[in-house]
């Protein structure tokens, strides 16, 4: 099946759409480029595919039976200060239930992202797409960066979608007349197909792993990716298979975008995700002068690309100026 390309349209802002798995996710992996970009006048959109429903509140005074019940709603607001912080106006959300971690009881809640069936899920994000038209998305990688079944399903949803958008041999109830489909006309608001130009995947360089680990060593503490202690020969051999997941060495980073300017936006959003940011979480506990020695650089990997471009880059949009 063929994608149809967008044509071109003066109107048309270059936008800039992240699609991650949980509110907090955002700040992490992409916040530093969203607030860059957003600066710079491009559209920026972030996708939530789930609520957070099953994150652990890591402030203990926070911690209460009632927080956890209504935790999908603060973490909502949460979001919505994150995004202030980031100067980003636009956000949605797939509106699926938070999965829990790898092998919980929460991977098997019909309403949950792990349960949704792929073709529906990818639907909701092609929507999306012919929505607010992307030129670029990023996701992760087919591991999720760290194994988690919300981030795995985000990968596959994403990257269905950006392969469907354009093709109006899919989902074409959502198209409009004018495009074949039965939703409601252009002037109705209706979507056409729409292809991104470009997909990647955001990542953290070995050399920027072992160097977190290092600071953590030197300052005799464990880091985020230490061993477990008093592990077993078994649970060893576990982490370090985990560990080998986890890694994605420097040569394959193609995509390199400097955030030093932003990295004040990037960690006041990242603090305002209260209920997931204690001040001892491994993300801040050396502070923003520590972050600038760790994060002044947000890496991904290019994934597809529909137009001609040139590697390594320091520009998401790097092709399409």
């Amino acid at each position: 099946m063929t994608s149809v390309q967008p044509s071109p349209d003066p109107d048309h802002r270059l936008t800039l759409m992240t699609v991650h798995a949980h509110p907090d996710d955002e700040a992490v992996g992409t916040g530093g480029s969203m607030a860059k970009y957003a600066a710079e006048g491009r559209r920026v959109v972030l996708v939530t595919c789930t609520r957070g429903e099953l994150g652990e509140i890591v402030v203990p005074e926070l911690d209460t039976p009632e927080n956890q019940r209504r935790l999908g709603e603060l973490r909502a607001v949460e979001l919505e200060r994150a995004m202030e912080a980031l100067g980003v106006t636009e956000w949605d959300s797939l509106g699926y239930r938070d999965s829990g971690m790898m092998g919980t009881p929460g991977n098997h809640d019909p309403r949950c992202f792990w349960q949704a069936p792929i073709d529906d899920a990818i639907g909701r994000l092609v929507w999306l797409v012919r929505r607010y038209r992307p030129d670029v998305m990023t996701t992760y990688n087919d591991f999720g960066g760290y194994g988690h079944p919300d981030h795995i399903r985000t990968h596959h949803v994403a990257v269905g979608a950006f392969s469907r958008a354009g093709d109006p041999a899919w989902y074409g109830h959502q198209l409009s007349p004018e495009h074949g489909g039965s939703g409601p006309t252009l002037e109705a608001g209706g979507v056409a197909p729409w292809a991104p130009s470009k997909l990647y995947e955001q990542a953290i360089p070995a050399s920027v792993r072992t160097a977190i680990q290092e600071q953590f060593a030197a300052a005799g503490g464990r880091g985020l990716w230490s061993p477990p202690e008093d592990g077993t020969p078994d649970e060893i051999a576990e982490h370090e298979a985990l560990m080998a997941r986890l890694l994605v060495p420097d040569e394959v980073i193609t995509t390199r975008i400097d955030v030093a300017d932003y990295l004040d936006a990037k960690w006041e959003a990242l603090r305002r995700h209260v209920t997931q940011i204690s001040p001892d979480h491994p993300f801040v506990v050396f502070g923003i002068e520590g972050w600038r020695a760790f994060w002044s650089v947000e890496s991904f990997v290019l994934r597809e690309s529909r137009i001609p471009l040139s590697l390594p880059e320091t520009d998401l949009f790097a092709g399409l100026r």
